[in-house]
C-alpha cells in the first residue's frame, strides 16, 4: 500500500528522531504551494550527524520502497535536502537552520511537532 504524502513525512520524521535529529517538524505546505506537500525539517548535532540523520532517512524510506527524486548537500552537511517530490526533507546544522528561517518563510503553514526522543 502506497504511503499518503502526511504518512511519509511523518515516517521521515521519525526516522530522523531516531538517530537523535533535535527539533522536529513538520509544515503542510499543501494549502500554500504546488510545489510539495509537506516540509519535514530538523537539525543534527554536528556535519556528521547531520549526514547520519540523511543517511538513516533515505535507507529508512527505501525499505518502504521511496527513492529521493535528488539529495544534495551531503557533502558539506551544514544543511543536506532530501526530495521525494511531495516531502522534501531539510536536515540542517542548527546556526544553519537559525540563519535560513524556514519555519519564518513558510510561517503560514500549519506546523506539527514531533517531540524529541
Amino acid at each position: 500500500m502506497a504511503l499518503s504524502s502526511h504518512d511519509l513525512s511523518l515516517l521521515a520524521g521519525d526516522l530522523a528522531r531516531a538517530k537523535k535529529a533535535s527539533n522536529v517538524v513538520i509544515l503542510d505546505l499543501r494549502q500554500l504551494t504546488s510545489v510539495t506537500d509537506f516540509f519535514v525539517i530538523c537539525s543534527g548535532a554536528a556535519d556528521i550527524h547531520v549526514k547520519a540523520i540523511a543517511e538513516s532517512i533515505r535507507q529508512g524510506l527505501a525499505e518502504h520502497d521511496q527513492k529521493p527524486l535528488h539529495t544534495e548537500g551531503m557533502a558539506h552537511g551544514t544543511w543536506v535536502l532530501i526530495d521525494y517530490v511531495d516531502v522534501v526533507v531539510h536536515i540542517f546544522l542548527e546556526e544553519r537552520r537559525k540563519f535560513y528561517g524556514l519555519e519564518r518563510l513558510w510561517g503560514d503553514a500549519p506546523m506539527e511537532k514531533l517531540e524529541d526522543e
